[in-house]
């Protein structure tokens, strides 16, 4: 089982930046896709970016544009750059392993970290 360490949230102003950084443990990275979620107050969990094995990559229409999902097979490791925030982006960010292209989460979650976008 994967486990997924999530880092990088913290509270920024709009039009802001962040960059988060999500480390997983086990083998054979490079050959699955990556997701990044986020859970908003009194939302649901959803897909915000996906990044397949050979790194295509597909964003929600909220956040192309302004998000950029990347990934670091040597460290394990996916990223999400988020440029040009917006309050509405704020909420909970996890990340973990996807079916490509749907996004459709593996149910294995790390602990999440909180992005805070002010006004």
């Amino acid at each position: 089982q994967v486990q997924l360490v999530e880092s990088g949230g913290g509270l920024v102003q709009a039009g802001g930046s962040l960059r988060l950084s999500c480390a997983a443990s086990g083998s054979a990275f490079n050959t699955y896709a990556m997701g990044w979620y986020r859970q908003s107050p009194g939302k649901q969990r959803e897909l915000v970016a996906i990044i397949g094995s050979g790194g295509s990559t597909k964003y929600t229409a909220p956040v192309k544009g302004r998000f950029t999902i990347s990934r670091d097979n040597v460290k394990n490791t996916v990223y999400l750059q988020m440029n040009n925030l917006k309050v509405e982006d704020t909420g909970v960010y996890y990340c973990t392993k996807a079916v490509w292209p749907s996004g459709t989460p593996f149910p294995s979650w790390g602990q999440g970290t909180q992005v805070t976008v002010s006004s």
